[in-house]
């Protein structure tokens, strides 16, 4: 088989021991999982299916998941899990996209016929590809079951990673270190953002020294001049301009863990205030990944970086990171953790995290953000990309 597992059988188990741990103090017998990340997370599967209706079934009373799809997939979740033939189960295929059924209707169906109906059911309620629909036929085709929202369960049992997993998030940072270099070298004027974005996408997959990328759950955001206070814009066919700024939000995933970052460029000569804010955002992030250290409250992190960024005239509304690792699109976060006042997650070494230290002001904006793992020492970087206003002629 030429497919390589990205983790060894026991590490899977690891993880399913957990997830059971945490539905027994959710009071939990099943859950559902339909977030394509949480499905790779708890079985290693891994293929673009999540458009139409999956998931992946945890049961107490089972010692390994169980994963239903579509028929085509049934040889990718084959390849790329360690599933048992019994535990890999199709749904018709007819059902997809169609009128009036669903393939929860036959998912009802199995979870019946292993007389788990009128069991406690988690759902992934927040999941981006749980529709709607999905719960109505579920809740229609199991009306004995106790339904609650497992609120993250999966997401929150992925939080702290393990040494296996920091492999992955290390080589991400490598890979995005020298994407975002190439990425910069290729901003000069005249240059149509399309440019950069499509020599990104190779930089992303190509990778470095033999590692290999992944497609990332999000695409490269480009902002330039006065749209770099509009932090989620895209490319266009617009070229960079002789003199201005650009803003450069990109990943690198390997294995499907998530290394983001974004760094400001000045094409010419930058003005004054635009150096000033970069400064302080670089002392701020300075100072929070110095405090991201085991038995930090996640608050704490965020109170030193917003008191650098007040005492010299600036604020940043919202939170200013996020937790990371695996994910599938459209997101690269992991929604759980955020930095942000009020978040009174404590920090344990292995997290990970998205310091996105983006400040819009009226007419500009500007980010050096960086991602890093919770250690004794603080906040260790996964990228080494300087951290400063970039000047490029």
């Amino acid at each position: 088989m030429n497919y390589k597992k990205p983790f060894l059988p026991a590490e899977f188990r690891r993880r399913v021991h957990n997830v059971k741990g945490r539905m027994e103090q959710a009071g939990l017998d099943l859950l559902i999982c339909q977030d394509p990340a949480n499905m790779a997370w708890l079985t290693g599967y891994d293929a673009w299916s999540f458009y139409t209706p999956q998931a992946v079934l945890v049961h107490l009373q089972l010692d390994m998941p169980i994963w239903v799809g579509r028929p085509v997939d049934i040889n990718g979740a084959h390849v790329t899990t360690n599933l048992p033939d019994a535990n890999i189960v199709s749904l018709s295929d007819e059902l997809v996209h169609h009128p009036e059924l669903h393939p929860y209707d036959e998912l009802c169906d199995l979870i019946k016929s292993h007389r788990w109906g009128s069991d406690r059911i988690g759902v992934e309620l927040d999941a981006h590809y749980y529709t709607a629909r999905a719960h109505q036929h579920l809740v229609r085709g199991l009306p004995d079951a106790k339904f609650a929202d497992s609120r993250g369960l999966v997401n929150w049992a992925r939080l702290i990673k393990s040494e296996a997993e920091l492999v992955y998030m290390r080589e991400a940072g490598q890979i995005v270190s020298h994407t975002m270099r190439e990425a910069i070298a290729n901003l000069k004027p005249g240059v149509p953002q399309f440019e950069v974005a499509a020599q990104v996408y190779a930089s992303q997959i190509r990778g470095i020294d033999g590692i290999y990328g992944d497609y990332t759950s999000l695409c490269p955001l480009i902002q330039a001049g006065e749209n770099t206070n509009a932090p989620h814009l895209t490319w266009t066919d617009k070229p960079l301009p002789t003199s201005g700024l650009v803003l450069l939000e990109l990943a690198a995933a390997r294995r499907h863990y998530h290394a983001p970052l974004t760094r400001t460029i000045h094409i010419g000569k930058s003005p004054e205030e635009i150096k000033r804010l970069a400064t302080v955002i670089v002392e701020g992030g300075d100072a929070a990944l110095e405090m991201a250290k085991p038995g930090v409250v996640v608050e704490e992190v965020n109170a030193v970086w917003q008191n650098i960024l007040n005492r010299n005239g600036y604020t940043k509304k919202g939170r200013s990171g996020y937790s990371i690792g695996i994910n599938f699109p459209p997101d690269w976060g992991e929604r759980t953790a955020s930095i942000r006042t009020g978040d009174r997650t404590v920090l344990q070494a292995g997290m990970c995290f998205h310091f996105q230290s983006g400040v819009r002001l009226d007419g500009f904006g500007a980010a050096i953000s960086e991602s890093f793992v919770v250690t004794e020492k603080g906040g260790e970087r996964l990228a080494d990309v300087d951290r400063e206003l970039i000047v490029v002629d």
